[in-house]
């Protein structure tokens, strides 16, 4: 009885001694059944630390879950954050910085991958599902009509008038900013400027949403708003549009939810020599209040997650980038099997974090809406994005 009682004693003491880690993330499947299975070993495999994970819902309505948990006193200690809100988080004091809790990473992480979680020379948060976007195509109306896969912006246009017929549209424009965005940078132009500013009416940016513009007047693509992203793919998936640039996460995602009636075609992101690829996706952040135990055992299970065979796993469910080289090897027989799944890290040489200013979360919707009215009501693209510059600076000041 009293071995018993003794026994008793010392687990009860273990749990008490078990910090507990309150994680809140908005990971939708394929990648949410990856990041919960890893939650699990990561608390089977230790007795110091406990996360406890919780789905707040997409990455819109996360962010509102969470600025009503810190107005209550009721945030958890670790926030699976989009990477654009990274500096808004360092700006609000919402996030700790790191750097001290990182020693003795392997040094086989790509670099470009772990900047997108550092602001001001600083360590803010954790990256783990990090994306670029690629260019789908139908391909059975590419070798029908004899299209070779577009390289550059004038190529998809030419590509566009080719596919495009009464009953079908030879490419999608969405006017949601990643999508924007990614036009932009790949045509070497930047929405922000080197002050930190929105840099709407800069001459890249203008031409980007003009060239966007003409596709849709002269009727070779469907514009889509980010309310509409159903129907774009759906647009896609019906053969209503041949062509779309999205995340290449977005893959294994449609494949999931409904059989596609002609082989798939995925292509790196068109652009020009001083084109970037825009690199987005998740990150881990502790937050204010995170007692010194949550802060280490934060980063604990990131280092956890960031192991060869774990990454590896995230990236058959997601087809994301791998955050490390020695992931590579575990994934020779995934890339083997479908070469098109190393198109996103064929863009590596040329990823960049897609936004780094803290007030962007704050005037998306006014860029947005502005993209709106030129892709849809048919406002002058540069009038528009005067516009949306106007809304943009007032907001910041």
């Amino acid at each position: 009885m009293r071995r018993l009682l003794a026994l008793f004693v010392s687990l009860s003491g273990l749990t008490l001694a078990q910090t507990v880690i309150p994680f809140w993330h908005t990971v939708d499947p394929p990648g949410q059944g990856v990041l919960e299975s890893l939650v699990a070993e990561f608390n089977a495999k230790q007795k110091d630390y406990r996360v406890e994970s919780r789905y707040v819902g997409d990455l819109r309505e996360g962010g509102i879950k969470l600025l009503a948990a810190l107005r209550a006193g009721g945030a958890p200690a670790l926030y699976y954050a989009e990477v654009s809100f990274v500096s808004r988080g360092v700006k609000e004091g919402l996030a700790l910085p790191l750097d001290a809790y990182l020693g003795n990473l392997p040094d086989d992480f790509y670099p470009n991958l772990l900047e997108t979680s550092r602001y001001a020379g600083k360590t803010y948060a954790l990256p783990v599902e990090l994306h670029v976007p690629v260019l789908f195509y139908n391909a059975d109306q590419f070798a029908a009509r004899g299209i070779a896969v577009p390289k550059t912006w004038d190529e998809v246009a030419a590509a566009a008038q080719k596919l495009t017929t009464r009953a079908a549209k030879g490419y999608i424009v969405s006017s949601d900013i990643y999508s924007f965005n990614a036009v932009v940078m790949s045509r070497g132009g930047s929405l922000i400027g080197p002050d930190g500013k929105p840099n709407f009416t800069d001459p890249k940016v203008v031409a980007s949403l003009q060239f966007l513009q003409n596709l849709v007047q002269k009727g070779w693509a469907q514009s889509r708003n980010i309310a509409e992203a159903q129907f774009a793919a759906a647009d896609f998936v019906r053969t209503k549009a041949f062509m779309v640039v999205a995340p290449v996460t977005q893959w294994p995602i449609l494949e999931a939810r409904v059989p596609i009636p002609f082989k798939l075609g995925v292509a790196p992101m068109p652009r020009t020599s001083d084109g970037k690829v825009p690199l987005a996706g998740g990150t881990l952040m502790v937050l204010r209040g995170a007692s010194e135990a949550q802060i280490r055992g934060a980063v604990a299970f990131w280092r956890f997650m960031m192991e060869p065979a774990n990454i590896a796993r995230y990236v058959q469910a997601t087809y994301a980038l791998p955050m490390r080289k020695a992931a590579l090897p575990l994934l020779g027989a995934f890339y083997k099997a479908d070469p098109r799944r190393q198109v996103a890290i064929s863009q590596l040489e040329y990823a960049v974090r897609w936004i780094s200013d803290p007030e962007a979360t704050v005037w998306y919707d006014a860029l947005e809406q502005s993209l709106e009215k030129a892709l849809k009501g048919g406002m002058d693209a540069k009038a528009a994005l005067e516009e949306a510059q106007k809304k943009a600076l007032n907001i910041e000041r």
